[in-house]
C-alpha cells in the first residue's frame, strides 16, 4: 500500500488517468469517430509534462526520461487497447507516434518547471488545452489515392481476363505487417462479367470487401466502388476503402502496363503519419495482387 501513495506512483499513474479521460471526452465531441491529432500529439505531451511535474526536483538523466517515456507509452497503449478495443497493427502504428511526443512532453517539462515560474508552467498547459480543444471541434477530412504501375509481359486480353477475378494467391508474404497479422489480399470473385456486376475481394483472415463495377471498358478499364468493408478494428473508424481501380495499356510490343489505383479517405490524424501508413499499406495491397496478376498472364 506504502507504494501507490509514492510520487513514483502518482508520476503514471496521473498522466494515464488523463489520457484516459481525454479521450473520452473527444469520443463524445469528435461524433463522426475521427481520431484528431490532439489525440496523438496534445495529449501525450501533456502527459509527459505531468510526469516531469513530479520529478521537477530530481535528478533527471536522459536514461531516465527514456525509461519513463517508456512506461508510460507501454501503459497508456494497454490501456487504449482495453478501454476502446483497438487492434494490435493499430497500436503498432501509432506507438512511435507516442513515444516521441509523451518524451517531449517530459523535455519541455524539465525546461519549464526548472525555472519555478508558476505563470508560466500555468499558460504552458492552458495553450495545449486551448489547442486541444480547438482541434477537437474543428471539421477534419482527409482523402487520397494512391497509384502504382507494373509492367506485364501478355497482351492486354490475357491480363484481363485475370483483373477482372483472379484465382487464389499462394505466394508467401514479403510485406511486414503482412507478416505479423494484418490481412492481406488472396482472391477475387465476380457475379458476372458487365457493368454493375457485384465484385468480393477476399482477405487471407476471411474478411471480404464488397465491391460494385461502375467502369468496365473490355481490355482498357475495370474500376469499381467498394460498398461494404469488414468491420473489423484495424481499419473501422480509421480508414475507409472508396474505390479501386485497374487500367490496361497497351504497349505495343506484346506487353502491357498495368496501373492499380485505391481512393481512401482518413479518419486519423495528424495525416501527415498516418498517411506514411496508408500508401505503405495500400501499395504493398497493390503489389501482391498486381503481381500475381502478372504470374497468371504470363504463364
Amino acid at each position: 500500500m506504502k507504494y501507490i501513495f509514492t510520487p513514483q506512483f502518482h508520476s503514471y499513474f496521473f498522466p494515464n488517468l488523463f489520457a484516459v479521460v481525454m479521450l473520452a471526452i473527444t469520443r463524445f465531441f469528435v461524433q463522426d469517430g475521427t481520431f484528431v491529432f490532439a489525440e496523438f500529439i496534445i495529449i501525450p505531451i501533456i502527459m509527459g509534462l505531468i510526469n516531469a511535474w513530479f520529478y521537477r526536483k530530481a535528478n533527471q538523466s536522459s536514461r531516465s526520461v527514456l525509461n519513463r517515456t517508456l512506461i508510460l507509452c507501454l501503459t497508456v497503449i494497454l490501456l487504449t487497447s482495453v478501454f476502446f478495443g483497438e487492434g494490435a497493427i493499430c497500436l503498432i502504428i501509432v506507438s512511435p507516434l507516442l513515444f516521441v511526443f509523451i518524451w517531449l512532453g517530459i523535455k519541455i517539462g524539465e525546461n519549464v518547471f526548472n525555472r519555478n515560474n508558476t505563470t508560466l508552467n500555468v499558460s504552458v498547459f492552458a495553450a495545449l488545452f486551448l489547442v486541444f480543444i480547438a482541434d477537437s471541434l474543428s471539421e477534419h477530412h482527409y482523402e487520397n489515392k494512391v497509384s502504382d504501375e507494373l509492367i506485364i509481359n501478355a497482351p492486354p486480353d490475357k491480363v484481363w481476363r485475370n483483373v477482372v477475378s483472379f484465382e487464389r494467391i499462394r505466394e508467401e508474404n514479403k510485406y511486414w505487417l503482412f507478416k505479423i497479422g494484418m490481412p492481406s489480399p488472396v482472391e477475387a470473385t465476380v457475379t458476372g462479367n458487365h457493368l454493375g456486376a457485384g465484385r468480393k475481394c477476399i482477405f487471407s483472415n476471411g474478411y471480404v470487401f464488397d465491391e460494385k463495377i461502375v467502369t468496365y471498358n473490355k481490355n482498357v478499364n475495370l474500376t469499381f466502388d467498394v460498398t461494404r468493408q469488414p468491420r473489423d478494428p484495424e481499419i473501422m473508424g480509421h480508414i475507409d476503402i472508396l474505390r479501386g481501380q485497374f487500367i490496361l495499356k497497351d504497349n505495343g510490343d506484346g506487353t502491357t502496363t498495368l496501373t492499380g489505383n485505391s481512393w481512401y479517405r482518413l479518419y486519423v490524424f495528424p495525416t501527415w503519419y498516418y498517411d506514411i501508413w496508408a500508401k505503405s499499406i495500400t501499395r504493398n495491397v497493390h503489389w501482391r495482387v498486381m503481381e500475381h496478376l502478372k504470374e497468371l498472364s504470363e504463364q
